[in-house]
């Protein structure tokens, strides 16, 4: 989990760079950029805001060969030891997204390199680097005053709420490529910002596994649970699926599979499904790791705990009280209107 909102930016340089295939030149900032009290506040709101609104899905750095190979990681890990060296550091990352923007749809614009100061990650304070790109203009009217009359005149800049790219690189687990987050508004040219620029892959952490797991079960729960038995049960199913996340603080698939699968004969069906999906979810092999609490909470507000019917009316069913739906819903099928109905118990009825 992460907290920006105590984040200081201690240096910011700004520069610019074109596309390389179309022959745009390349603009790098001799100093630092000058903070003030105005401008400030409002470069940080635009830098860190996307991140506080995206979930946390965490990058690394990597390299096929070695990762001091990459050079995002290499320069990251220079900037981390020597703070001071910043501006040089940034029109070597300038240089390098400016070698990489050689495909006609990468687009020039500006790019700024922040070193951040009190970022927090897992409780813990750290330092990080900033990296972002605004890109797209957007026109605006600007007004003055002549003699007696109000002119109008039309001019281009960036939009403070909407960042086109960025990335935060945090100063830990430097051995294994340091925790990055990223952000792309243009899906367009993702490769180029991922992989070409900043050469990352997922972080596999608990955090990692234990969202791809819960996503897992929810594949199993639509894909089999809910044709074999019905919607109840597969809203039953994610429920105690969640739940066992939440009361473990490690995960062992044995004991999941005797704890939530009600239906043994949905036991076979769950490994067979997991053989035959787990590339797709990034689960191979896996069947032990520490689960991650904010992960499970995230998941829990992402599943869906409401059976549609084809009549207009929805039931909603309590993941708080997951007992008042085995007690008090039933299912049946009435001969007479050849129509399923849920049977529903209740003393009575609650204020909204």
């Amino acid at each position: 989990m992460i907290n920006l909102f105590t984040t200081h930016i201690a240096s910011l340089s700004i520069h610019r760079v074109g596309n390389k295939s179309r022959n745009e030149a390349i603009f790098l900032s001799s100093e630092p950029y000058k903070m003030d009290d105005e401008l400030t506040p409002l470069l940080k709101e635009f830098f860190l805001k996307p991140f506080r609104d995206k979930e946390e899905n965490y990058f690394q750095f990597t390299h096929e060969a070695d990762l001091e190979f990459n050079e995002i990681y290499a320069i990251a890990s220079e900037i981390f030891q020597h703070p001071e060296t910043i501006h040089e550091q940034s029109k070597k990352i300038t240089k390098h997204l400016f070698d990489q923007s050689i495909h006609p749809h990468i687009k020039s614009g500006e790019v700024y390199i922040a070193y951040l100061e009190n970022m927090q990650i897992d409780n813990e304070k750290v330092d990080g680097i900033g990296i972002f790109k605004s890109e797209l203009k957007q026109e605006f009217l600007q007004f003055s005053e002549k003699e007696n009359q109000l002119e109008a005149f039309l001019q281009q800049g960036v939009n403070l709420n909407k960042l086109d790219k960025g990335c935060l690189i945090f100063n830990v687990k430097k051995e294994d490529g340091y925790k990055v987050l990223s952000v792309d508004s243009n899906r367009y040219d993702a490769r180029y910002w991922l992989e070409s620029f900043l050469g990352v892959d997922t972080f596999e952490d608990e955090n990692f596994f234990t969202k791809k797991y819960l996503k897992f079960c929810q594949g199993f729960a639509k894909d089999v649970v809910f044709p074999a038995e019905d919607k109840k049960e597969e809203v039953l199913f994610m429920n105690r699926a969640v739940n066992h996340f939440a009361k473990n603080d490690t995960f062992e698939e044995t004991a999941f599979v005797n704890e939530v699968i009600d239906n043994p004969d949905l036991i076979p069906e769950f490994n067979h499904y997991k053989t035959e999906k787990a590339p797709k979810y990034s689960i191979e092999d896996l069947t032990s790791f520490p689960i991650a609490n904010t992960a499970v909470t995230d998941a829990r507000k992402k599943i869906k705990n409401v059976i549609n019917l084809d009549t207009n009316i929805q039931i909603k069913m309590d993941f708080i009280n997951p007992e008042s739906a085995e007690r008090f819903v039933e299912k049946g099928w009435d001969e007479e209107k050849q129509m399923y109905y849920y049977l529903v118990y209740f003393n009575q009825e609650q204020k909204s």
